[in-house]
């Protein structure tokens, strides 16, 4: 019976070891686990506190890019992909930046260029303005001869013609002198031709600056210039006669007439 007892009191005691050695060892997992979960846990707010204070220094870096950063800084998984994600959205927004600068800058220098450029212009079409020839006014032109109209400026209507015997244009004005007075020149220019005219007889064409001209027909003489001339206003050129054929009829007279680009032009409008 006593060793039925101690076999029985030895049997007890190895199942007490053996559960409180299970228990410790137990307990020991538990806390090894606690310690790893506890370090692994404060490791991961180490993290996320280094992430959080690098994306405040960020933010003084990349001002509009901070809803995108951190949505990504307060994900849960600090994997790869996010932290390319990052470098690439901190590269792009400082290459942005710099390109912003560098296109201030570029357009900075632009301007200046342009300026420079635009003065330089400026300049030069001052230059050429002032090397341009001033405009050369008409000519302002003096009664030939002193008289009175006999015959006036027809060519949108028909004046009668003595001589003829019917109505005609007249490209000109009859000034009304003696025969052997003197002509002047009307305005300064070169005389053009002198000939003897079918129609209107003795007659000398001078050419004026911007395309104006003067006729004097029906002349006695045109002794006191030749083609070619340079004559100026009031210059004596000729006298009165009584050559033109087709007014041969009428008293002495100078046929007078003024043209621009070769077409006629009132001389009652133009004489000063």
């Amino acid at each position: 019976m006593r060793r039925e007892r101690g076999r029985r009191a030895k049997k007890g005691d190895i199942n007490f070891k053996y559960i409180l050695y299970l228990s410790s060892g137990i307990l020991f997992i538990l806390v090894v686990t606690f310690i790893v979960t506890f370090i692994s846990y404060n490791n991961k707010l180490k993290s996320s506190a280094d992430k959080f204070i690098g994306f405040e220094n960020m933010t003084g870096i990349v001002p509009n890019g901070d809803n995108d950063l951190l949505n990504i800084l307060n994900s849960n998984t600090a994997s790869a992909p996010a932290s390319v994600s990052i470098g690439k959205t901190i590269e792009n927004t400082v290459t942005n930046e710099t390109g912003t600068s560098n296109t201030a800058v570029n357009t900075s220098g632009t301007n200046v260029g342009g300026a420079a450029h635009s003065d330089s212009n400026a300049s030069t079409n001052t230059v050429q303005a002032s090397a341009a020839p001033a405009p050369v006014p008409d000519p302002t032109f003096i009664k030939p001869v002193d008289g009175d109209i006999l015959r006036g400026f027809a060519v949108d209507n028909l004046v009668f013609s003595n001589t003829l015997q019917e109505w005609v244009t007249h490209s000109g004005v009859d000034i009304a002198a003696d025969r052997t007075t003197v002509v002047k020149a009307a305005a300064d220019g070169t005389v053009s031709n002198i000939k003897n005219d079918p129609r209107y007889g003795l007659t000398i064409i001078i050419d004026h600056v911007n395309g104006y001209k003067t006729v004097y027909a029906n002349l006695l003489s045109s002794e006191f210039v030749s083609i070619g001339d340079k004559v100026t206003s009031g210059q004596s050129i000729g006298t009165v006669g009584n050559s033109a054929a087709f007014e041969i009829v009428d008293p002495p007279h100078l046929h007078f007439e003024i043209l621009k680009d070769n077409t006629p032009l009132d001389p009652t409008i133009y004489i000063k």
